[in-house]
């Protein structure tokens, strides 16, 4: 399901009073105002779902074959029906008409108006509150995938930069003070290493997500003979929300744990911004950003300025700010659904497009950077070879504290004068990256999402 558009204005038909009444609506009809401040960005936030709610209908109608809710005959149709529109909301197509609630609603009315009362047929055994739920968890699991992607080329940029720098010594630092030498091989493969554990806690997240609601209706099961397992097959999950009750609290707890993965990938990119806005700078001038990533002054001439680092450091911030929204929308709401949760759509669901965005943006910048390879040149930096005089002394047999005193006593002298070179050989050091075993680790983190078992489910229910 690569590629899903989205689409917010528009209608496929003309508004039809007489089929745009609410699903739970009766006799009264809702007030305008209210009905507006109610529904909020809802409708817009449910085409990010559209797919998905597809999917889940596709599933249960199924289910409901099987259980003799549906016939044979109107299953057939209702699918033709289905994949039709699910095709619309895939390639960009589908739109929540004018008058309509949400998109639960759209589906259902598209369904009548081609096929009369068989599509007033599918939400038996449902209320909105599962149907909801599963559209959720459905659209999680997709774009965890699709972040994972994102954070893998990434991930393969950074390595390829440490392996490509490897040589090239740069300082390290610690209290913003020049500390010990680094390399730039440390400094790609620490990004790269981080996004490992950021995976480690998003394949996490996924496993939570991957978990079927369907079945749990307003939150207290149904006294249809639901086959929930059946359901929880079709769509490829792991397994389902056993307790009905849990199932319906798991709305908000859910979105709070995912974020919270997300966020995480956004504080390491956030840091990564951070160094590459200081380093490119004059004062430290250890990487040139490509000039397609700066912009001007509009009075300074020589400024090239590290907007787009700058930005996504604080796109960053805002992302890692999600799971706090979240958690004061929902934290303080006993079991049961309320309304409150609705809140959470248009706090949650536009954060995968943004750091998909970060990501594709930050892996083309780290392609284009040019790394300076003459840094130490500079005398500046003498002094962090000091440990490296202290352990060579030690090595050839003087007590360290002796070695330290003898070289800090040269320093204050003057005298010291430093050997510019590393010979490290431990793990993960300037001499050893251990690149070949980052990247295998992050190898068998992406093979614990088993993705495929997901895009099987899906293709067999769609093809």
């Amino acid at each position: 399901m690569t590629g899903v558009r989205r689409h917010t204005h528009g209608c496929l038909a003309p508004h039809i009073t007489d089929k745009a009444m609410k699903l739970w609506e009766k006799s009264v009809q809702v007030d305008k105002d209210i009905e507006k401040y109610t529904i909020g960005r809802d409708r817009e936030m449910d085409l990010y779902l559209a797919p998905f709610d597809v999917l889940g209908s596709m599933a249960h109608i199924t289910m409901l074959q099987s259980i003799g809710l549906l016939t044979s005959e109107e299953l057939s149709v209702l699918l033709g029906e289905m994949k039709l529109i699910y095709k619309d909301a895939v390639e960009g197509r589908f739109v929540i008409e004018e008058g309509i609630e949400d998109v639960h609603s759209q589906v259902e009315l598209l369904l009548t108006r081609r096929l009369g009362d068989i599509g007033k047929k599918i939400h038996s055994g449902r209320s909105r509150n599962d149907q909801v739920l599963v559209d959720l968890k459905l659209y999680m699991r997709h774009e965890l995938q699709e972040v994972t992607k994102s954070v893998k080329a990434l991930f393969d940029m950074l390595i390829a930069q440490s392996e490509k720098y490897k040589d090239v010594l740069m300082p390290g630092y610690t209290h913003l003070q020049v500390a010990m030498p680094s390399s730039f091989g440390l400094w790609f493969g620490a990004y790269a290493e981080s996004l490992v554990d950021d995976l480690m806690v998003l394949q996490s997240a996924y496993k939570v997500t991957n978990r079927n609601p369907l079945g749990s209706a307003a939150g207290y099961g149904s006294s249809f003979p639901l086959r929930r397992q059946m359901t929880t097959d079709l769509l490829g999950f792991d397994s389902m929300a056993y307790n009905v009750v849990y199932a319906q609290m798991g709305r908000g707890k859910t979105e709070r744990i995912v974020s919270q993965a997300l966020a995480g990938v956004a504080a390491t990119v956030a840091k990564l911004a951070f160094d590459a806005c200081m380093f490119s700078s004059q004062n430290f001038g250890f990487i040139k950003l490509h000039d397609a990533f700066t912009t001007g002054s509009s009075i300074m001439p020589h400024k090239k300025n590290p907007d787009v680092f700058e930005l996504t450091r604080a796109k960053c911030n805002k992302i890692q700010a999600v799971p706090q929204e979240i958690m004061m929308i929902c934290n303080n709401l006993p079991s049961g659904y309320f309304r409150d949760l609705q809140i959470i759509k248009e706090v949650f669901l536009p954060t995968f497009d943004e750091l998909k965005d970060i990501l594709r943006m930050v892996t083309l910048m780290m392609e284009h950077i040019t790394v300076n390879d003459h840094i130490l040149d500079d005398s500046r930096y003498d002094l962090m070879f000091s440990v490296e005089e202290v352990n060579r002394l030690a090595t050839e047999g003087m007590p360290f504290r002796d070695a330290y005193k003898k070289v800090g006593l040269d320093i204050e002298a003057g005298k010291f004068t430093p050997v510019k070179e590393v010979h490290h050989t431990h793990e993960g050091s300037v001499g050893n990256l251990c690149n070949d075993r980052i990247t295998a680790l992050m190898d068998e983190v992406l093979q614990g999402f088993n993705f495929n078992k997901v895009d099987d489910a899906v293709a067999r229910l769609v093809e």
